[in-house]
């Protein structure tokens, strides 16, 4: 039986679920075990070929994931069925297996193994969502759309513009995980409490080789767990990626307003279904969907958060939570990264709305343009932005055209031709840095990616 979306097949890519499937983490906490026996035998605790024949066995196509349930449904201990499992495949070397561990040295380790996986997907797909940002900042870096704040016309800006700032969003979200990465992946071996006493003399050693064996870090000091402010830092920026993702999404969203059309998600028009009565909608669903996963992804946080509280040396309260939370926090941010690359590859642009919205406000929104050249021409700066304050007030009110009000008031005309008027009210003249910036941005980020191992 399923319910929940993400077991159902709804949502989430089929990569990033096979990496916490059950079996998957099944062989991750075996991997772990092997490499305990071979870190005892490299320091003589166990013979070689002990350890070797429990490295043999330490995999799924011997310990059974059925055997596994069939044995916790008895004892109802997570790890101990597990270690009772490989020990029924490993006869007389079944006295070595899970020497000197605890439960969690195996669930900690195995739980850095997968998120080292998991964090590759995700990274891959930052990457491949960061040269679609480069190709449209580059391809559009000239395309001038209105800027809008408080959601009203501002000033113009160009589409590229856009996609430069969301690019080096991006950019730093990458960067945060790679930091975040340095302190997750790691994994211990330091027994009941931390102290490494099951271990012995060489536990020191034995925990630097099991991890070097796995391809992962160790943890400088723990105690029976991993301190949880590991995990709680991955979740919060998964939430961060998400809400950057969930930001880009919107403005799509609001572009493809009928009101305001200037942007759209493709949609198949010989078979999909806008709306189950209205056949006129062509709704921007993939990108919803995204902001509303993102909303999921958000409220991880806190139980994550909550974890990093934990009873003297370790108890249960993370546990169960958690089984929840990182799974589904990294399944979900991959998704959306899947979904959000999909959805800005095949973005339909209208450059003609564009010029067409441009013009809504009559010139109005070339009023700065004005004022600072009047201020070049030597108007104070308060009484052009008085000025320029009542003739936008009057052109919005009469309806009339502001290039006709400045041009009738003799305050402007005093400063400024017809001519001087026109090429100020021209929105191509007024970007600034605009497209340098995008340059600038785009080269910048082509040399991370490059700089990348």
């Amino acid at each position: 039986m399923t319910i929940l979306p993400i077991d159902t097949g709804r949502y989430g890519t089929r990569e990033m679920k096979l990496v916490f499937d059950e079996k998957n983490k099944l062989q991750r906490m075996l991997d772990v075990e092997a490499a305990l026996a071979w870190a005892h035998a490299e320091v003589g605790e166990i013979p070689r070929k002990d350890a070797d024949y429990i490295a043999s066995k330490a995999s799924t196509r011997y310990v059974k994931l059925k055997r596994v349930k069939e044995i916790e449904q008895e004892i109802r201990h997570e790890t101990a069925s597990v270690v009772r499992a490989l020990s029924e495949q490993c006869s007389s070397s079944s006295a070595y297996v899970h020497l000197g561990a605890t439960s969690y040295d195996i669930i900690d380790t195995a739980n850095a193994l997968l998120l080292k996986e998991a964090i590759t997907l995700i990274c891959e797909k930052q990457v491949a969502l960061q040269k679609v940002l480069i190709k449209k900042a580059d391809r559009y870096k000239k395309t001038i759309i209105i800027g809008r704040t408080h959601g009203q016309h501002a000033l113009p800006t160009t589409l590229g513009f856009k996609f430069a700032v969301w690019m080096r969003e991006n950019a730093r979200n990458i960067e945060r995980l790679e930091q975040c990465a340095e302190r997750l992946l790691v994994g211990k071996m330091t027994g009941a409490v931390g102290t490494q006493a099951g271990l012995g003399q060489h536990g020191t050693r034995i925990q630097e080789l099991v991890m070097k064996r796995l391809g992962i870090g160790y943890a400088d000091i723990s105690t029976q767990i991993l301190q949880r402010d590991r995990h709680a830092e991955l979740v919060c920026l998964l939430a961060i990626i998400a809400s950057s993702l969930d930001n880009i999404a919107s403005e799509i969203r609001e572009l493809q307003r009928p009101e305001i059309a200037e942007a759209f998600e493709a949609f198949e028009y010989k078979k999909q279904v806008g709306s189950s009565s209205m056949s006129q909608k062509r709704n921007p669903e993939i990108s919803e969907r995204i902001c509303g996963l993102a909303k999921i992804l958000r409220g991880l946080v806190v139980p994550s958060l909550e974890n990093v509280t934990t009873w003297h040396e370790r108890d249960l309260t993370q546990s169960s939570s958690e089984r929840f939370t990182i799974p589904e926090a990294c399944v979900l941010i991959d998704y959306i990264l899947f979904l959000a690359i999909n959805v800005l590859k095949s973005l339909r642009v209208d450059e003609k709305q564009m010029q067409r919205n441009l013009m809504i406000t009559q010139g109005r929104t070339m009023a700065e343009a004005i004022m600072t050249i009047l201020v070049k021409k030597g108007m104070n700066r308060q009484v052009a932005l008085e000025l320029l304050r009542q003739l936008t007030v009057e052109s919005e009110l009469k309806g009339r055209n502001f290039e006709k009000v400045l041009a009738k008031d003799g305050r402007v005309r005093d400063f400024l031709n017809e001519r001087e008027i026109r090429e100020a009210l021209n929105p191509q003249n007024y970007l600034g840095t605009a497209v340098e910036q995008v340059k600038l941005m785009i080269e910048k980020t082509k040399e991370e990616i490059a700089g990348r191992p």
